[in-house]
């Protein structure tokens, strides 16, 4: 360890708990520094005539807000922008909103001549359906801020779609087919100017998207990693003015193209794939940021851990009287591309999955894409559920049940209570 012997406080910057998050501030420790985690109990920003003080204080920030999943984005980030008034902050908040924006990502690429994937959002709903003239079927239909593969459609039908899903805007992409039957993109995770490592992720049977939070798998890239692909990474995420991220990219005809920049990209699957977290090289950068270094040998002896255990700042677990309640059976509304419906669904805590009827599916614009034709497989769509007032883009299984056609699962259930005791209200209550 070199520069002052003083002892640095890294604060990391995250309102949901992560293994990620954890890892970091695992890796800040094991290197002889202090960590904290700046969760939403810990945090007390003061200004004043005489200045800014921080409670917790901290002497550079960690951003690891993961805003494309909160209700609230802008207002997260702009917590991160009071620290990046007087701290340096890793993943600039100013930078971190072009990068959550897709659309706004492939704007800023294309405008840097990083190749990117052809892509129309228009917010008028003749303008983007007068668009897909120029896209051939399928294609790819998203929301613009989304994560873990949430919010993306394949669309093989000439129904009309919205500029809009649940209120948040979405555009259309060209789809490139792959030449076998192996749907596939390349990860690739980037700290500073290094690459850390490349993995391949494949998509889950009846599905063709390769997040791993959907259940693809992942395979190790790094040494396969052309210099093509390594060069387009580090391109988009200096032209992002990302310190650390995530980069998706696609073999097309003509070479590789980036499909997404993620600044809070998670590490499991690339440690799964590579033996490989980015954690400590986060430390590393954060803690060269107000000028101390970690030896070579440090980095990579700790680059082989991902040690996700709880710091004692943890958030505390005590139950929280905001989160709503559900019963064993709830009026719900289902949303998909072209329609929504609101539908009695069961809450069934034995599912670790949302299942939804083929029927409903199509009713709202959700049906599966001819191109995933595994017969073996059970499809996967996303559809958007209102539950107790709260909305969610959920990856559902589909079934053919039309007397139950919505059971609620536990990817959902997680934000919720269920009391057994309650009942919803038929609607021949009087």
């Amino acid at each position: 360890m070199s520069g002052d012997s003083a002892t640095v406080t890294v604060g990391i910057l995250s309102f949901h708990n992560s293994r990620e998050t954890k890892a970091i501030s695992n890796a800040v420790t094991a290197v002889g520094h202090d960590a904290v985690w700046l969760h939403e109990e810990a945090i007390g920003i003061d200004v004043s005539e005489t200045g800014v003080a921080f409670e917790p204080d901290v002497d550079v920030v960690v951003n690891r807000l993961l805003l494309s999943k909160s209700s609230t984005p802008l207002e997260d980030l702009s917590i991160a922008s009071c620290y990046a008034a007087a701290r340096p902050v890793l993943n600039d908040p100013r930078n971190v909103l072009f990068s959550i924006h897709k659309h706004a990502t492939a704007t800023r690429l294309a405008a840097a001549d990083v190749p990117v994937p052809h892509s129309y959002l228009a917010t008028d709903e003749a303008h983007l359906n007068d668009a897909r003239s120029a896209f051939e079927l399928p294609f790819v239909y998203k929301t613009a801020i989304g994560t873990n593969g949430g919010g993306t459609w394949l669309v093989d039908h000439d129904k009309t779609i919205s500029p809009t899903v649940d209120g948040r805007r979405a555009f259309i992409q060209t789809y490139l087919d792959p030449d076998d039957d192996d749907h596939r993109d390349l990860r690739v995770y980037i700290v500073g100017d290094e690459i850390i490592g490349a993995m391949y992720r494949y998509a889950p049977a009846g599905d063709w998207r390769t997040n791993v939070a959907l259940g693809g798998t992942v395979e190790d890239a790094t040494d396969d990693l052309s210099q093509q692909a390594a060069g387009i990474a580090l391109r988009a995420v200096r032209a992002l003015g990302l310190d650390y991220a995530g980069v998706d990219l696609i073999e097309g005809p003509n070479g590789w193209l980036v499909l997404e920049v993620n600044p809070t990209a998670g590490f499991r699957g690339l440690f799964r794939a590579t033996g490989r977290s980015p954690a400590v090289h986060i430390a590393r950068l954060a803690l060269e940021r107000v000028g101390h270094t970690i030896d070579d040998e440090t980095v990579e002896r700790l680059s082989h851990v991902l040690d996700g255990s709880p710091p004692e700042d943890a958030p505390s677990s005590v139950h929280d009287d905001r989160v709503p309640v559900v019963g064993y059976a709830e009026r719900v509304t289902v949303t998909g591309i072209s329609g929504s419906k609101e539908v009695l669904a069961r809450i069934d805590t034995g599912a670790a999955k949302t299942r939804l009827d083929a029927a409903l599916a199509t009713e709202v614009g959700a049906e599966p894409p001819s191109v995933l034709d595994d017969e073996d497989a059970q499809p996967q769509v996303d559809v958007v559920v209102e539950l107790a007032d709260q909305r969610q883009t959920v990856t559902a299984v589909l079934v053919e049940d039309p007397d139950d056609p919505l059971h609620i699962g536990r990817d959902v259930l997680r934000n919720f209570y269920v009391d057994v005791r309650r009942r919803v209200k038929d609607d021949s209550d009087t």
